[in-house]
């Protein structure tokens, strides 16, 4: 993040540094955790919230963008909810507190808020990098969170359910979770908020994937029509090992979610599937990149995009390949259906190749229904209201129905449908 001298403190900057000065007493950790805040502090003070200056926020000026910041709020209360697939396992995250649950075989769970108590985590809380944003105010904020682990050669036979709920005011978590050699599970990390008023939301999750291991991901944010969700997800990925990441944004005021992936043992594959759904006057920003840095791996990223009313939408796509990374395999497409005059959607895939011998490429496209499509359904008496929502539906419907788990998709596809009707 460059340096902005000269700018003026916003309110929102203001509300964080004296949130922060009210809740320093209280924040879990020892004195290297607490000296690991007031770095991070310092450095958002410094720096204060990334411009449009600061490249990889060109499409999304959060200082602009983050009007308010709501205080703490100690009377908040939320309660877990029914998984989105009956019979997975839940582990959840209430206003920012990790709560106690049982696990499976071969799953032990952890509070996060232990890791901060007793100095573990300190090496945890420090900026990815010069831009990372998320990283200073979570890890000047965060509370608890989850600390996951899953033996090597666990199959899981149910998905686990991380449930990320709040109420209200502000809400900072902080999970690591870790998939032994040959391990195999679905999981759902899952954001929703439990009431009516303004929540901010900061939550980064780190994930590793032991050599073998094969993993499918899916994050859902459904966060209330005022909220701010800020998330973050780093991955490393072993010799071999498989991952499915889907993403899905139905929710949300002002959203960015980045996605940074290491793909470090030969042999791994990487797959990212997004469906980003944005109506009223919301603001929602994917971030992602993907690092080859060994040879003989493999990704491929397709994003969905349905944009309504005037909602402004931002992919930001980024495959680097190291000069060793010879017979990466790495494609990325990004296709948006624009379905208003006053929405907008920005796309930025990029390519960083310094390897010869590899196989990459990417694109995008904006559209429009395709007419030909919708006279066809209306020729056969289905009003045109109902033949738009089809051809929408359809248009996303393609990337779930890739799950292959019929629960799960029948799952998701019911909370798209419910978007879609209500946007539609």
């Amino acid at each position: 993040m460059n340096m902005q001298a000269g700018i003026r403190t916003s309110a929102a900057e203001a509300a964080l540094a004296e949130a922060y000065d009210q809740q320093i007493g209280e924040l879990p950790g020892n004195g290297e955790v607490i000296a690991a805040r007031d770095r991070l502090l310092t450095d958002l003070k410094s720096f204060g919230l990334p411009t449009r200056r600061v490249e990889s926020w060109h499409y999304t000026d959060l200082k602009a963008l983050l009007r308010a910041v709501p205080p703490v709020d100690p009377a908040a209360a939320a309660a877990m909810v029914a998984p989105v697939v009956a019979g997975s396992t839940v582990l959840s995250i209430l206003n920012g507190k990790a709560q106690p649950a049982s696990a499976p075989d071969g799953v032990t769970v952890g509070a996060f808020a232990e890791a901060l108590g007793d100095g573990s985590a300190a090496e945890a809380l420090v900026a990815r990098g010069s831009d990372d944003a998320i990283g200073r105010v979570n890890g000047a904020f965060v509370r608890d969170g989850l600390v996951v682990r899953i033996a090597a050669g666990t199959v899981l036979a149910e998905p686990l359910e991380f449930q990320v709920l709040q109420n209200a005011g502000q809400t900072h978590s902080r999970s690591q979770v870790s998939f032994g050699a040959k391990s195999a599970a679905t999981v759902v990390e899952r954001y929703e908020t439990a009431g009516d008023r303004q929540g901010f939301v900061s939550a980064v999750t780190a994930v590793t994937l032991g050599d073998g291991a094969d993993v499918t991901w899916i994050i859902f944010q459904g966060q209330g029509a005022e909220d701010t969700h800020l998330g973050q997800i780093s991955i490393d990925l072993g010799a071999d090992a498989r991952l499915k990441l889907y993403v899905i944004n139905a929710g949300g005021k002002l959203v960015r979610q980045e996605i940074h992936v290491a793909v470090v043992g030969e042999g791994a594959e990487f797959t990212l599937r997004g469906i980003n759904l944005l109506g009223g006057d919301t603001h929602t920003d994917v971030t992602f990149t993907v690092g080859h840095d060994v040879p003989n791996t493999a990704s491929t990223e397709v994003i969905r995009n349905v944009v309504f009313d005037r909602a402004r939408g931002v992919f930001q796509g980024q495959i680097r390949v190291a000069p060793d990374a010879q017979k990466t395999d790495a494609k990325m497409s990004c296709n948006t259906l624009l379905l208003s005059d006053e929405a907008e959607f920005s796309a930025k895939p990029e390519l960083e190749i310094f390897a010869d011998d590899v196989q990459c490429g990417h694109g995008a496209t904006v559209i429009d229904i395709d007419h030909t499509q919708l006279f066809y359904l209306m020729a056969r008496g289905i009003p045109e209201s109902k033949a738009r929502a089809m051809l929408v539906n359809a248009f996303v419907a393609e990337i779930v129905e890739e799950l292959e788990d019929e629960p799960l998709v029948e799952a998701l596809e019911g909370v798209i449908g419910a978007w879609l009707e209500r946007h539609a």
